[in-house]
């Protein structure tokens, strides 16, 4: 049975699971026949997203109370219509700095956060296996790039930090999947052979059916052919 030149590959063999590295990391971008992204890609999304929350937390809560504190202190001998003014004029510059100063630690942390992620599963998906070294040169690569503005000492330095907080944060996350009884690639590694055995077998399904409809159309034909060359 052919398919018609612009007809869906219906009956094409299903590609086998990326075995290159370069495969991997396409794959890492591209969405699933259910339209979603792989684990990997959301994760590093959530974990931006919880790094800005805890970046602006830690830098505009400090600022929140600081601010509140300046403007009590500089504001002794300004009048106010009573008691609740002052307060509210206190919270609106303790808001004002925890707006200022938290989004400045929120982009940062976010910023560094995304980076490492990229780079230790960019390493991990490329090398289809999960070490501390991939966090450790994902670390050293980000604080690197933090600090590549302060000259070739605020380089090293930052080379240096990265790697530090790249090893312990690796060993963590080696450990709790681990514990889960099943790492990440591991997982990834079976639900892409499950998916291709899946296809496979519908791919084989669809090929006999398809072939014992050719061979019953073959058996109409051929009575009906003989009869019109008696004619």
């Amino acid at each position: 049975m052919a398919e018609g030149p612009g007809a869906p590959p219906l009956f094409s063999c299903p590609a086998p699971p990326p075995e290159t590295g370069w495969e991997r990391l396409r794959e890492l971008w591209r969405r699933d026949e259910r339209q979603q992204y792989p684990e990997e890609t959301i994760n590093i999304i959530k974990s931006s997203f919880v790094a800005g929350l805890a970046g602006w937390v830690y830098g505009g809560l400090p600022a929140f109370y600081q601010g509140r504190k300046a403007f009590i202190d500089r504001s002794h001998g300004e009048l106010f219509l009573n008691r609740a003014d002052a307060v509210q004029a206190a919270h609106r510059a303790g808001l004002r700095s925890f707006i200022r100063y938290g989004w400045r630690w929120s982009w940062r942390v976010a910023t560094f956060v995304t980076l490492f992620n990229l780079v230790s599963t960019g390493l991990s998906v490329y090398r289809n296996k999960t070490t501390i070294s991939n966090f450790a040169s994902a670390g050293a690569f980000t604080g690197a790039l933090f600090r590549i503005h302060l000259g070739l000492q605020g380089l090293a330095g930052g080379f240096v930090f990265g790697a530090a907080f790249g090893i312990p944060a690796g060993a963590f996350l080696i450990v709790m999947q681990k514990f889960a009884g099943e790492t990440l690639d591991e997982r990834r590694n079976r639900e892409r052979r499950e998916l291709y055995e899946q296809k496979l077998a519908e791919w084989q399904s669809r090929l006999s059916v398809t072939e014992v409809l050719g061979q019953t159309g073959s058996n109409v034909e051929e009575p009906e052919t003989k009869r019109a060359r008696a004619l």
